[in-house]
């Protein structure tokens, strides 16, 4: 069976690591193109005056406008040849990183997460969307980025919400690899550069891959509490390094190379859900996580685990705890009709995929937990 494993070139975590930023664009040339939010530049300024000034390089701002449309990368790209910069530096949040890849189109990419709310800043993928803010293309590409560098200073000091918004997103990662490897089903890492159109993945996830997947899992259960408590206080421990690189590279790396099934598929679905709009995609991804758990009829001490986990976090547990306060059957099925249209990844699940089984699913997930919350007296 063929496999493959996608990575990042160099991947840098630490303290104050942002303040090497300057080293690393002075491995391509003298000069980078800065994509980011003006807001998140502000945040970071001194220290990209500290580095620009000591390795004697040029940040080029773009003046990101927020969102990955076709216009705009082509505008970045644009500003990026009439300054001959050497170098693409996509900062912040997964818009910023999701437009500096589609630049760069895979070429000399550094990308600096300013959160760890997702498992992007490690992948060769990017998400395309139109002027209104609804969803385009997937853009694929060469290669991983060049330099993934986590500053845990800068995450530290960031709103603990996104925190566990990756940690939600991590959450799903070796459930879904778990499922993809049971079904032998192929994986976004042999996807070659350019649209999701017409592309087919041609091999199967690695045993790196899914090893990497399930540490997450573990992780997640040693350190996610303690990690939390940490970004409460702004402090950077042993835990909250742990639970960055899982949030970052193990749940990266997990699942591009070792794929995704039913929970992401049933997060999109779950788009039409107008109550859930103002919600985290971690958020979101980690009530799909135990919607997949039932769909699958995982064991009730796994189920529970997930749960307690969960829990212990803040994590959402019912479909109220993402502003989907009732149900139908009806609005559950257009979930499930979404979430099992035929290029999404839940039939990557190892058994036949059938509508009202995810819609049901769906519903009875959002009754356990609530009965979970009713057992734990929680609000």
């Amino acid at each position: 069976m063929r496999k493959a494993l996608i990575l990042p070139t160099k991947y840098v975590q630490g303290e104050n690591e942002l303040l090497n930023l300057g080293y690393f664009v002075q491995t391509f040339g003298k000069s980078a193109l800065l994509i980011a939010n003006p807001a998140d530049v502000k945040r970071v300024q001194p220290q990209l005056d500290a580095t620009a000034a000591k390795f004697n390089i040029t940040f080029v701002e773009g003046g990101f406008n927020g969102e990955v449309t076709r216009e705009e990368t082509k505008r970045l790209q644009a500003v990026a040849r009439e300054n001959q910069t050497d170098a693409i530096i996509g900062l912040g949040g997964g818009k910023a990183i999701d437009a500096s890849k589609v630049v760069a189109e895979g070429e000399h990419l550094i990308i600096v997460p300013t959160i760890a709310a997702t498992d992007a800043p490690t992948s060769h993928s990017a998400v395309l969307y139109h002027e209104d803010g609804s969803f385009d293309d997937y853009a694929y590409f060469k290669q991983s980025p060049s330099v993934v560098l986590v500053d845990t200073s800068v995450i530290a000091k960031a709103p603990t919400r996104f925190l566990v918004a990756g940690m939600g997103d991590a959450l799903s990662t070796y459930f879904e690899a778990r499922a993809t490897h049971n079904s032998y089903s192929r994986v976004n890492a042999s996807l070659p550069m350019g649209s999701r159109e017409g592309l087919t993945p041609n091999a199967a996830g690695t045993y790196a891959a899914l090893a990497m997947a399930k540490l997450c899992w573990t992780h997640l259960q040693e350190d996610g509490l303690k990690a939390k408590i940490s970004a409460d206080s702004n402090l950077v421990t042993e835990s909250l390094n742990k639970i960055v690189e899982t949030n970052i590279l193990l749940s990266g790396v997990g699942f591009e190379s070792g794929g995704l099934a039913a929970a992401h598929a049933i997060h999109n679905g779950m788009t039409v859900l107008p109550g859930a709009h103002g919600y985290l995609h971690g958020e979101k991804v980690a009530f799909a996580t135990i919607v997949q758990l039932v769909l699958e009829d995982a064991q009730k001490e796994e189920l529970e685990a997930v749960m307690d986990f969960s829990a212990s976090v803040g994590l959402p547990l019912t479909l109220a705890d993402i502003g989907v306060k009732t149900i139908t059957f009806e609005e559950a099925l257009a979930v499930a009709k979404i979430a099992c249209i035929p290029e999404e990844s839940i039939h990557s699940m190892p058994f036949p995929i059938v509508e009202e089984e995810v819609a049901n699913a769906l519903i009875v997930a959002d009754k356990i937990g609530q009965n979970y919350k009713e057992r734990h007296n929680l609000a």
